[in-house]
């Protein structure tokens, strides 16, 4: 029998998450690279190099996000099984974390120095949408990942027809956020109009632009 985690355990857990997320390196992935071994890049010149750096930054600030998101979410939904749901969200999450964090030491890159800022508002976001109901809060996750998968899908045909391991990387993450997407709908997430997902859209379009950069 599972021993229920006490408030003192829950605190230790989501602190534990919020430095995996953070902490540069720090991530570590359940599910190896979609970038193996046999992947090899061609020649890359310095500007596709930098370019992308750029985009993959963007996509890893996307997955700080995205954590922050359901652990917001975690600590405010209703029912367990939808807690649950989020918390199993957030690990399989991490996988891309750390795919983009190794990526961009590859790249010769860093990480943004806005993803605190771009944490603590996601975090909120998460938080508030939890607390209005369960099937807000999963539709929320569903319109979250249907941008993201978007994004993956623009940057697939940004990057450098060269660089193979940023690509396969940014493959296999577009399957797993489908896959999030479809299971928030199927558990009861509520479809959002149009006017809020242009909201959205034009908040991600801020975290694009600042993040390539910084």
């Amino acid at each position: 029998m599972l021993r229920k985690l006490s408030r003192t355990d829950n605190l230790i857990h989501q602190f534990d998450t919020v430095l995996r997320t953070l902490v540069p390196h720090a991530a570590r992935a359940s599910r190896p690279s979609p970038a193996t071994a046999e992947i090899r890049d061609e020649a890359l010149t310095p500007e596709e190099r930098r370019h992308a750096e750029g985009l993959m930054r963007i996509n890893h600030t996307g997955e700080v996000c995205a954590q922050a998101l359901y652990q917001g979410q975690g600590c405010t939904a209703k029912l367990p099984e939808v807690r649950g749901q989020m918390e199993k969200a957030a690990e399989e999450e991490i996988d891309h974390l750390a795919w983009c964090d190794d990526r961009l030491q590859e790249l010769g890159g860093h990480t943004s120095h806005l993803n605190p800022l771009f944490y603590i508002a996601s975090f909120g976001l998460g938080a508030a949408a939890g607390a209005v109901g369960d099937r807000v809060s999963l539709g929320f996750v569903a319109a979250t990942e249907e941008q993201v998968g978007h994004h993956l899908e623009e940057h697939l045909v940004k990057l450098p027809p060269g660089d193979h391991r940023s690509r396969a990387v940014l493959r296999q993450m577009a399957i797993d956020e489908a896959h999030h997407a479809q299971l928030a709908r199927e558990a009861g997430g509520l479809r959002f109009p149009a006017p809020v997902k242009f909201g959205m859209t034009l908040m991600s379009k801020v975290m694009t632009k600042s993040v390539y950069h910084l």
